[in-house]
């Protein structure tokens, strides 16, 4: 088995908290199956918290196992990608029982197929209203795979929603299920970085606007603010050069130069991420270290090393000492696309600006380089970091 794929998926030592999830779930999954009604099971937890793992451990239980009719979904193209390659490495796990959750659902009602467990990884990514443009007529893709199947094992990651066609809640959740058999299984302890949960609580209190302060320095995890982001991407490439998986990631709003739409500041100029049809998904690819990744090649995979180059549509207050969304720079327009059946507010849409941040930050196991586009921001920044040292 590809050991990135492994290590990321299918960990030798699962953690006490882990097992214990696991054996829970698996009661909640057999219990339900011997019922006659539509249950779901929501594995829950932010960035990093081992979600996929457990899922993977449960996926390979019950999809190798020819008693169950069983179907493994997911809604970004890359990581698609990854679970096809897991499936040719595990005996008894068919590549065609995993599909993209407007494939499976199309198919299923035109043939009435029926399941008896469908995993629903980064569901978060479901389509929450109808997108004829995607081929999905349906409502909701939440309430057609439960009626597809006696039990939905979905996970969700409330803070990874960033655009309106896939707005999830708790509350639309909750919603969604309706009279359904329900059960929340929590994931809250951090197992992608090595970073201490003071480190952790600065990245999501600098994306949620709070005053700035130093970084903590009270764990082995990497952390290097950058003046220039061509300073950053040599330092990008040499650990990439050493240990591997290490990339440039940005958010949206960097202007066109001459016709040139890239990431461009100081002496740094490369090419967004590419959706290509290759089998290899983009973190995995080494060319990927010329290219800049984005939320849609790179949520749900690990890096080792992760450069954040922090984009235009974020600033600086000094009186209030924060880092401010500037949604008016955002350039990636489909998360602010309206919907008939929900009225988003500017505090919402500048949370799905935050969310993209915060799921990009979190990337790297070992360490986290920054910069940013913004001059008053990205001085703020490195006056901290060179205050802490």
């Amino acid at each position: 088995m590809n050991k990135i794929l492994k290590d990321q998926f299918m960990i030798d030592q699962l953690s006490d908290n882990q097992k214990e999830t696991i054996t829970n779930i698996n009661s909640y999954i057999n219990k339900s199956i011997k019922g006659n009604q539509h249950a779901v099971a929501v594995i829950q937890g932010a960035a990093g918290t081992g979600k996929s793992v457990v899922l993977m451990n449960l996926v390979t239980k019950y999809m190798t196992n020819k008693r169950y009719k069983t179907a493994l979904v997911v809604n970004h193209p890359e990581l698609f990608k990854a679970y096809q390659d897991l499936a040719h490495d595990i005996p008894g796990m068919k590549e065609k029982d995993i599909l993209r959750p407007t494939a499976l659902i199309n198919r299923a009602q035109k043939n009435n197929w029926k399941y008896d467990v469908i995993f629903v990884d980064e569901a978060h990514l479901l389509y929450s209203k109808p997108e004829p443009y995607a081929h999905y007529r349906g409502e909701n893709q939440l309430t057609d795979l439960m009626n597809l199947a006696k039990v939905v094992v979905v996970v969700y990651d409330f803070a990874q929603v960033f655009q309106s066609k896939m707005y999830w809640s708790q509350d639309l959740l909750r919603q969604t299920v309706g009279s359904h058999p329900y059960r929340q299984f929590d994931m809250d302890f951090q197992y992608r970085m090595v970073a201490s949960s003071e480190q952790v609580q600065w990245m999501d209190d600098l994306t949620a606007q709070k005053p700035l302060i130093p970084f903590p320095r009270n764990s082995d995890f990497d952390f290097k603010v950058f003046s220039t982001a061509g300073d950053l991407y040599e330092e990008v490439k040499a650990k990439n050069r050493e240990v591997g998986l290490s990339r440039v990631v940005a958010t949206s709003g960097f202007p066109r130069i001459n016709g040139r739409h890239n990431v461009e500041m100081d002496t740094f100029s490369l090419p967004w991420d590419e959706w290509d049809p290759q089998r290899t998904h983009w973190a995995k690819r080494e060319s990927s270290i010329t290219q800049v990744g984005t939320i849609y090649t790179l949520q749900g995979f690990d890096l080792n090393y992760v450069g954040m180059i922090i984009g235009p549509s974020f600033g600086y207050d000094d009186k209030t000492d924060s880092m401010t969304i500037l949604p008016e720079k955002y350039s990636h327009k489909e998360i602010f696309k309206k919907r008939k059946d929900i009225k988003f507010t500017s505090k919402e849409y500048q949370d799905f600006i935050a969310n993209v941040l915060n799921v990009l930050i979190k990337r790297g196991k070992y360490g986290m380089y920054l910069t940013a586009y913004d001059d008053q921001l990205r001085q703020r920044l490195v006056d901290l970091y060179q205050n802490e040292r």
